[in-house]
């Protein structure tokens, strides 16, 4: 409290403030963000009214002030607002925007907006910031459409009742259509529709994760993996739909030679995941170490010769520690045999570790000719409240 009423006597004194300066409420990792204006307690100081919104102050952890940078793209052209913002300096070709900041105090907030069928956003810095993508559309020729390079944390927001759509250049050099130099963090009750045309749909090079309040993401192209995340993947709610990946659905690729938190794992906590495993030898859900389910929804159909729904190089658990956890996962391609003739089966999910399932319901169909539903290398262990319908192989 103390450190909000202080920030509440800072605005007080300023007499003139930028109209690209706001506040964000912070409440349990979540914010709201509002213009600066009157704020004013009631009911003896228990609440708190900023504009139009009232907040519990007992709820309220902390509020922030952030400068806002607006880039709107318009055909060929992007026009960018700095407003005040201190050591941030554009470059603008048509509507390639690329952004450099040094400052490295004061929390930056982007707000892309507009259309353009041949611009990009790239960003240099190295200082945590967000993006809010408030309607945008935006189709690279050159590269990826998004390149956010700060080895910092970088918060996606999509704003609420939104959609946004991204597309990369065929033929590039680029890592991904939309790409996280460090780690992205992905909320917002909009929508995100992205389409990797050279590489990766959605790339990071350490973690990603998509937060409770995430919307709804699609991937609809991917020419290698719809998404991949260094480090590890974390989804705690929010709807994932992916399809049209020539690589993997989701794949989490552990640092080589680093000690660091939950390395190469895939932890799922809630939300809604569909996708759909066209082709050859690929995975639906692939982790390089291990996999933590404790929620969420499950519908992965597994249609390519020797495709996995999921595919586990550690251990792998499935509880509902978090949520309810339902799955669903169809084997129905058949075996892949590659040039050195190995032979590779279709399979619901196959686990190099131990399986540990002690609560949700798992249901595999392997319905392709030589498919298996559940393998297991290490030690499968089903206790609690689980339900398990799968043919099982340990």
């Amino acid at each position: 409290m103390k450190r909000i009423k202080a920030t509440f006597l800072l605005l007080s004194l300023c007499s003139v403030i930028s109209a690209q300066e706001n506040i964000r409420v912070w409440i349990n990792d979540n914010s709201t963000r509002l213009p600066i204006g009157e704020m004013t307690y009631s009911n003896s100081g228990k609440t708190v009214t900023i504009g139009d919104e009232t907040f519990n102050t007992s709820d309220v952890d902390s509020i922030t002030i952030v400068k806002t940078i607006y880039i709107n793209y318009d055909g060929n052209n992007a026009q960018v607002d700095l407003g005040h913002a201190k050591g941030v300096t554009y470059e603008a070709n048509g509507a390639h925007v690329t952004i450099n900041n040094t400052n490295t105090s004061e929390e930056m907030e982007f707000v892309l907006a507009g259309t353009s069928t041949n611009g990009s956003l790239t960003y240099n810095g190295s200082y945590k910031c967000k993006f809010i993508l408030n309607g945008l559309t935006l189709t690279s020729k050159t590269g990826a459409a998004i390149d956010i390079e700060s080895g910092k944390r970088s918060d996606l927001i999509l704003m609420e009742g939104t959609t946004n759509t991204l597309e990369d250049a065929a033929l590039g050099t680029q890592k991904a259509c939309l790409y996280c130099d460090g780690h992205l963090e992905i909320s917002g009750g909009g929508s995100l529709i992205v389409a990797g045309n050279s590489k990766h749909a959605i790339a990071t090079n350490e973690y990603m994760q998509l937060k409770k309040t995430t919307g709804t993401i699609t991937i609809t192209k991917a020419a290698s993996d719809a998404i991949h995340a260094e480090q590890y993947f974390q989804m705690n709610g929010g709807v994932l739909n992916i399809s049209g990946m020539v690589g993997d659905g989701i794949q989490a690729e552990a640092k080589v030679n680093k000690v660091v938190e939950n390395n190469g794992e895939v932890i799922i906590k809630g939300g809604s995941i569909t996708i759909a495993v066209t082709s050859n030898d690929t995975k639906g859900i692939k982790s390089d170490t291990d996999i933590h389910i404790s929620g969420g929804t499950f519908n992965i159909v597994a249609s390519g010769a020797g495709s996995k729904g999921i595919s586990c190089n550690g251990n792998m658990f499935i509880n509902e520690d978090d949520n309810t956890t339902t799955m669903t996962i169809t084997a129905s391609g058949r075996i892949y045999t590659d040039a050195d003739d190995n032979d590779s089966r279709c399979m619901g999910i196959k686990v190099d570790g131990n399986l540990t399932i002690s609560a949700g319901t798992i249901t595999v169909y392997n319905t392709g000719s030589g498919s298996r539903g559940i393998k297991i290398d290490g030690t499968y262990t089903k206790s609690g409240t689980a339900k398990v319908n799968a043919s099982v192989k340990n």
